[in-house]
């Protein structure tokens, strides 16, 4: 298999079906795309019914093309990290990794139009985000639920208004943002540095107003982000969590205990925004996006300084603020369901607190003259 067939394939698989994020190949299934959430098998001629551990393995070759870093990262760290471009058509960000002594490859597809906030509908906080002069924000939530594409968006905000200098540290580079207003510096790790710590500590002496990190991977990471919020920059990062108040407990998990006085200090001078994304099925196709939002008031430094409570938890205090355009995934998910985006069935697939949303379902049910439960024929007892 030589790269003009890898080629090829991947381009029969992009063509397979509309709206592909995803192409998988995995030993013993076919070529497979993800296509709004789901996998799909891809039609080849000559078929290829289940592949081989040689041909996956050689898949896997073509996309390294030789790369003495990358195969000394997969043959010590079981896995690595590159992009790859199919010319006039696509760019990737691609995982190679070994599983059961064979070799899997994970290509995602990245999007070459810059998003704007207006048309991924991305709630207002976002729009106060890209107007912050200094602290950290983190978009967190699961792998492939859109954190790089809105924190993108947030990035193409700031370029159309302001005259700044922003450097991105990136695994790999995804969005291409030309020189608008601002002038962008874009690095690539394994290319133009070799760890996020060592990549952002340089960013330092730089010259940015705003720093976008692709993943805080590690504790030095964190540190040296903290430190950069606390003189003058904005940090944007992601993390994987599944909600945006568990973003705090994830941030004091890479310091030891007799730290975390210190560190909760200065996660709460400096944090000024954490959102967290899932992504749901949508009604007719597709998929939506629904957000927990967390923003920066006096409650809220208070619950990351000494730790949630009664009557302080995150949750309770993002339901009180709705006019700081806070907001928790169970009231967007209602709202998702009350515009008919989703079902009955996903919101309570999908919420943190079923209790929460089966009221307010029943609630907006109540509202349309639906039903709200399945219970019928239930009558009184007569009595004798």
């Amino acid at each position: 298999m030589r790269k003009q067939e890898v080629d090829y394939i991947i381009t029969r698989m992009l063509d397979a079906y509309g709206n592909v994020s995803d192409l998988n190949i995995t030993v013993g299934r076919p070529f497979q795309v993800e296509t709004a959430g789901r996998l799909a098998a891809v039609e080849m001629e000559p078929p290829f019914k289940e592949l081989t551990p040689f041909q996956t393995e050689i898949f896997a070759l073509n996309l390294i093309n030789k790369n003495r870093r990358l195969t000394e990262n997969l043959i010590r760290e079981g896995s690595c990290d590159l992009s790859y471009i199919l010319p006039g058509k696509a760019r990737f960000r691609v995982n190679v990794f070994s599983q059961r002594g064979m070799y899997s490859s994970v290509l995602r597809k990245l999007e070459t139009k810059i998003p704007t906030i207006e048309d991924l509908k991305l709630p207002d906080a976002f729009r106060k985000i890209a107007r912050e002069r200094n602290g950290i924000v983190f978009v967190t939530g699961a792998t492939g639920s859109g954190k790089t594409t809105s924190l993108a968006a947030v990035l193409n905000a700031v370029n159309e208004t302001q005259n700044l200098h922003v450097i991105t540290l990136e695994d790999p580079v995804e969005y291409s943002h030309p020189h608008k207003k601002c002038t962008f510096n874009q690095r690539e790790l394994g290319k133009d540095f070799d760890t996020f710590a060592h990549g952002l500590r340089a960013a330092l002496r730089q010259a940015p107003k705003i720093i976008l990190v692709g993943e805080m991977r590690d504790r030095e990471t964190v540190e040296i982000g903290l430190s950069a919020a606390e003189t003058g920059h904005l940090v944007l990062s992601t993390l994987h969590t599944v909600t945006a108040g568990q973003s705090i407990e994830r941030l004091l998990g890479f310091f030891n205990i007799e730290e975390e006085k210190q560190i909760r200090m200065r996660l709460s001078s400096t944090i000024r925004w954490i959102v967290c994304q899932r992504l749901l099925p949508k009604v007719g196709g597709g998929r939506v996006a629904a957000f927990d939002i967390i923003g920066n008031n006096l409650r809220i430094q208070e619950s990351i300084l000494h730790g949630e409570s009664e009557g302080k938890t995150f949750y309770e205090i993002q339901e009180a603020g709705r006019a700081f355009g806070m907001t928790t995934f169970d009231e967007y998910i209602i709202g998702l369901f009350e515009k008919g985006a989703i079902t009955e069935e996903t919101a309570l697939s999908y919420c943190s607190r079923r209790a929460v949303v089966g009221r307010g379902i029943d609630s907006i049910k109540s509202r349309r003259g639906e039903s709200t439960t399945d219970i019928t024929g239930l009558e009184l007892e007569g009595r004798v």
